[in-house]
C-alpha cells in the first residue's frame, strides 16, 4: 500500500505536472490518412480520409494553444498537411508545402507541431501535394478566443463547419494528368456539401439515391457557420433559403456585423455567418453553393443542395431552389467583397482592438505588382506564370537548403513586374524585407476568378478593380478598415491590391488556390530573412525528413513512430519529473 509520503510524492508530481501545462496547453491528435471508397454523386470512387472520414476531423482549439498532430501516410504516393490561414510564428518548418517540408513517403508517419499564436476565426487544412485536395483530405480548424477577450457578438447556440467544393468523378491522379497535357478540367461533375451530394430538388438533374445533407437545428436559436471552399477552381455562391447569412468573421478577423441573402466564396475562402432559426418551418429550407459566372448550360447539373431541418418542420423541402442573384455579374460580386470591412472596435486574438494597427500609416518598403497567365507551352510543358515564371520545386526544401548553406537550390531574384522577356521555368524567391511593409497588387490575366492565398501572414485586402492597375489606383485604397485576411480573390481582366506586414521570418508560400493554376507554377515562395540573433525563432525540427541533396541524413523511420518532439515540459523539468517518478515508484514498491 503507499505510504503518505508516496501521496505527498504523487500529488507533488500531480501539482509539478499542472503548473508545466498550465501556461499554453498541448492538444495531440493521432490521424491516419488512407483512400476510403464513397458515394458522394452515386457512384463509387475512391476519396483520401483521415480516421476514415470525409471530410477529416475538426480540430478545435484555443488561441495560444500548442497543436501535435502526428500523420500517418496510408497512401500510395508522398503527401503533406497544409494549415491554410496558420500562421506558424517565425517557425515556417510546419507549413506543409514543398518549400518548408520533405513529403512523407509513402507507409510513413510524420508529427506536426506548432503553435496557434495570436490567432483567432476559422481556417481549414488540406494536402498540398500531386492534386490531392481534389480527392479529399480536407478539414476545419476553429480557433476559439481566450475567455478573457469578449466575442464581439453573443454566444451562438450551436456551432456548424460546412465545406462546399466542386467535384470529379475522375480520379485526382487522372485530373492531374489532364491538366499535364493541357486539358481543361471542365464542368465539374457536382457540388459537394460536406461531401455529401446534392438533395433530390428536381428528379430531372438530381438521379435518385444520392445521400444528402442534413442539418438539425432547434427553432428561435441562432447558430454559428462555418463555410469554407475547398473545392479545385470553381467560385461558389452560398445562401439559405429565407434565411439572412449575419457575416461576422472571415479567415480569422472579426467583420463589420451586416446581413447578405447570399454569399460568394472563392477557391480557398472561409467565413462565419450568424444564423437565426426564425422562419415558421412550414417545410425544410434549402442550403445551396451553385457556382458563379458560368454561361454553359452543361453547369445545371452542378449545384450543390442541403436541407435545414427545424425540429418542428411540417414536411420536406420542395419546389425550385432560391435563385442566384446576378449569376454571370463580376460587378455584384465585387461590389459585395468591397463591402466586407474589419471590425476595427473589436478585439481579437488579443485584448486591443483590430483596428489599433494603424496599417494606412505605415511606408511601404516594396512593392510587387503580379500578372498570372493562363497556361502555356513552355519547355515544351503546359505551365502557369506569375510575372513570367512557373515556380519549380527544388527535391531539397527551401528551408532545409538554408539551414544547411547549400548553394544553387534556389535564387531570391523574383521580378517585381512582368519583364519584357519568354516565360520560364524557375526557383525563383521574393527577397523579402524582415519587417517591411509590402505592397502586392495581383492582375488577373486570365479568363476566370483566380484566389490567392499567402502562408505566414494575414494580409489587408486594400482595393480591386476592373481593368489594368495604375499607380493612380492607389486614390482608391481603403486604408483605415479593410478586411485582414489570408485568401483574396481577383476578378478577370481585374486587379486586387494587399498590404502585408512582414513580421515573421521565414519562406512563405503565396499561392493560386485554383488547383490547377497551382499545380502548372502559380505559386512564388516570399523568403523573410531576419538577420538578428532570435532565440524564438523555431529551430530545425528533431524529427525533420530529409530529401533531394539530404538524402543521405535521413535515418530509420523507426525513430518517427511516436510523437516526435511533442513534450509540453522542457528538457529541465522533464529530468525533475523523471526524477519524481523514480523517486515515487521506488518508495511505492517498499
Amino acid at each position: 500500500m503507499p505510504t503518505s509520503s508516496t501521496s505527498f510524492l504523487f500529488i507533488l508530481l500531480f501539482c509539478f505536472s499542472t503548473a508545466a501545462l498550465a501556461s499554453d496547453p498541448f492538444v495531440f491528435y493521432d490521424w491516419t490518412v488512407s483512400y476510403l471508397t464513397a458515394s458522394p454523386l452515386g457512384v463509387k470512387q475512391k476519396v483520401i480520409g483521415i480516421n476514415g472520414q470525409f471530410p477529416g476531423p475538426i480540430l478545435n482549439v484555443t488561441t495560444n494553444w500548442n497543436v501535435v498532430v502526428n500523420v500517418k501516410n496510408g497512401l500510395d504516393e508522398p503527401f503533406l498537411l497544409t494549415w491554410n490561414g496558420i500562421q506558424h510564428r517565425k517557425n515556417s518548418w510546419q507549413d506543409g508545402v514543398l518549400g518548408t517540408n520533405c513529403p512523407i513517403p509513402a507507409g510513413w508517419n510524420w508529427t506536426y507541431q506548432f503553435q496557434v499564436k495570436d490567432q483567432i476565426g476559422s481556417f481549414f487544412y488540406f494536402p498540398s501535394l500531386s492534386f490531392q485536395r481534389a480527392a479529399g483530405g480536407y478539414g476545419g480548424i476553429i480557433i476559439n478566443n481566450r475567455e478573457v477577450i469578449p466575442v464581439p457578438f453573443g454566444m451562438p447556440d450551436g456551432d456548424i463547419t460546412i465545406f462546399i467544393s466542386d467535384w470529379y468523378s475522375k480520379s485526382h491522379k487522372e485530373l492531374r494528368q489532364d491538366v499535364e497535357k493541357g486539358i481543361n478540367l471542365g464542368v465539374p461533375d457536382g457540388i459537394l456539401i460536406n461531401g455529401f451530394g446534392p438533395y433530390r430538388f428536381d428528379g430531372a438533374v438530381v438521379p435518385d439515391g444520392i445521400t444528402y445533407l442534413k442539418i438539425n437545428v432547434e427553432p428561435g436559436k441562432t447558430y454559428r457557420l462555418r463555410v469554407h471552399n475547398v473545392g479545385i477552381s470553381t467560385s461558389l455562391n452560398f445562401r439559405i433559403q429565407n434565411h439572412n447569412l449575419l457575416l461576422v468573421e472571415t479567415e480569422g478577423s472579426y467583420t463589420v456585423q451586416q446581413n447578405y441573402t447570399n454569399m460568394d466564396v472563392h477557391v480557398g475562402q472561409s467565413y462565419s455567418f450568424l444564423v437565426t432559426m426564425d422562419q415558421n418551418a412550414s417545410s425544410d429550407y434549402y442550403i445551396v453553393a451553385s457556382p458563379r459566372f458560368v454561361n454553359s448550360s452543361a453547369w445545371g447539373s452542378a449545384t450543390g443542395a442541403a436541407i435545414l431541418h427545424y425540429s418542428n418542420s411540417q414536411g420536406p423541402a420542395s419546389g425550385p431552389l432560391p435563385d442566384l442573384p446576378n449569376e454571370n455579374d463580376p460587378y455584384f460580386s465585387m461590389s459585395q467583397a468591397r463591402s466586407i470591412r474589419w471590425n476595427v472596435s473589436a478585439g481579437a486574438a488579443r485584448p486591443n482592438p483590430q483596428g489599433s494597427f494603424k496599417y494606412g500609416q505605415i511606408t511601404v518598403t516594396d512593392v510587387y505588382v503580379i500578372l498570372n497567365r493562363p497556361p502555356e507551352l513552355i519547355d515544351g510543358k503546359w505551365r502557369t506564370t506569375l510575372n513570367g515564371i512557373s515556380y519549380l520545386p527544388p527535391s531539397t526544401p527551401l528551408m532545409l537548403a538554408q539551414q544547411f548553406n547549400i548553394p544553387g537550390v534556389y535564387k531570391l531574384d523574383f521580378p517585381n513586374k512582368l519583364m519584357n522577356r519568354p516565360p520560364k521555368i524557375d526557383t525563383s524567391l521574393i527577397n523579402g524585407t524582415y519587417r517591411g511593409f509590402m505592397e502586392i497588387i495581383f492582375q488577373n490575366n486570365d479568363t476566370t476568378v483566380q484566389s490567392y492565398h499567402l502562408d505566414g501572414f494575414a494580409f489587408f485586402v486594400v482595393g480591386m478593380d476592373f481593368g489594368v492597375w495604375t499607380e493612380n489606383s492607389r486614390v482608391t485604397y481603403n486604408k483605415w478598415d479593410g478586411v485582414a485576411r489570408c485568401t483574396t480573390q481577383v476578378f478577370p481582366g481585374a486587379w486586387t491590391a494587399i498590404l502585408v506586414s512582414l513580421d515573421n521570418a521565414g519562406n512563405w508560400n503565396l499561392r493560386a488556390e485554383n488547383l490547377d493554376s497551382w499545380y502548372l507554377g502559380q505559386e512564388v515562395y516570399l523568403n523573410v530573412l531576419n538577420t538578428e540573433n532570435d532565440t524564438d525563432e523555431a529551430p530545425l525540427p528533431g524529427n525533420a525528413i530529409y530529401c533531394g541533396l539530404l538524402s543521405s541524413l535521413q535515418t530509420d523511420q523507426a525513430q518517427r513512430v511516436n510523437f516526435s518532439g511533442a513534450s509540453s515540459l522542457s528538457d529541465g523539468h522533464r529530468r525533475i519529473l523523471v526524477m519524481l517518478l523514480i523517486a515515487f515508484f521506488g518508495n511505492f514498491f517498499k
